[in-house]
């Protein structure tokens, strides 16, 4: 989870960006296998946001690297990205960034900004993080209010990750991210609302947020909040707490048994 909020932050400090240069378990084990949610399972519905949030640190990277006005070439190190006033097309070739796995493949991102929003699409084609690899596109809706310390973000997912085993996950639907600054790093906080479908291991995941997630910046696990996951016809709640910071979430059935989940 901390590799995924470190993600949330790097789209988080593009919107910021360009704003500026625009403007410059009880009864639970009774339940057969097919009935139940497993650890690994809501680990997987949390954590595709991470996977592809990798790659999202390439943008990061590229718009850092560019004032994205005109039409230049940029050739780093480990890349190629070649700008237009439209966006960028970028080759990578055994990048690390921030820490990450190898980074390999081609992003196009197409972009259009206003006054008060920014939006762009990014699209990953053979792209791999490490042995894992991504395709399809990501849409990005920014809005911010500088004045309030606040901005918010909506990504609108159609990708198709394939992991080392060959095994593969897909995800579709938009969550909007919120956050809300301080100059008190344990103040500054964030939410997730939205809903997505995660298609895995033979099973189809569909999740409503029915309460926003809520977390801090200076806890690595979601803190309060609630989902519904349709796994298979099958509706369970995820409830994440009262606001303390663990590692708990407890798993509601439809029959009322409860099971606690280590995230």
């Amino acid at each position: 989870m901390n590799r995924l909020l470190y993600n949330f932050c790097s789209v988080a400090m593009i919107g910021l960006a360009l704003f500026f240069i625009q403007s410059c378990s009880e009864d639970a084990k009774a339940l057969e296998d097919d009935a139940q949610l497993s650890q690994t399972e809501l680990r997987t519905i949390l954590e595709t946001d991470e996977i592809s949030g990798v790659a999202d640190n390439a943008l990061a990277e590229l718009f850092a690297n560019n004032s994205i006005s005109g039409k230049s070439i940029n050739t780093n190190e480990c890349y190629t990205a070649e700008y237009s006033e439209t966006g960028f097309v970028a080759t990578f070739n055994n990048c690390v960034l921030n820490g990450t796995d190898n980074v390999n493949g081609t992003l196009t991102v197409t972009y259009e900004m206003s006054n008060e929003t920014i939006s762009y699409i990014a699209a990953y084609e053979d792209f791999y993080v490490g042995t894992i690899k991504i395709n399809g596109t990501r849409s990005f809706t920014i809005n911010g209010d500088l004045n309030q310390n606040m901005i918010s973000f909506s990504v609108t997912s159609a990708i198709e990750v394939e992991m080392e085993d060959e095994s593969i996950i897909t995800e579709n639907g938009t969550k909007t991210f919120g956050f809300s600054f301080s100059e008190d790093l344990e103040n500054t906080q964030f939410t997730i609302a939205g809903n997505w479908t995660v298609v895995y291991d033979g099973n189809t995941y569909s999740i409503e947020t029915v309460n926003d997630l809520q977390g801090s910046l200076t806890c690595e696990y979601l803190t309060t909040g609630s989902m519904i996951v349709e796994k298979n016809g099958l509706e369970i709640t995820v409830d994440f707490g009262d606001g303390e910071c663990d590692d708990q979430a407890t798993v509601i059935y439809p029959n009322g048994a409860t099971e606690e989940i280590t995230l």
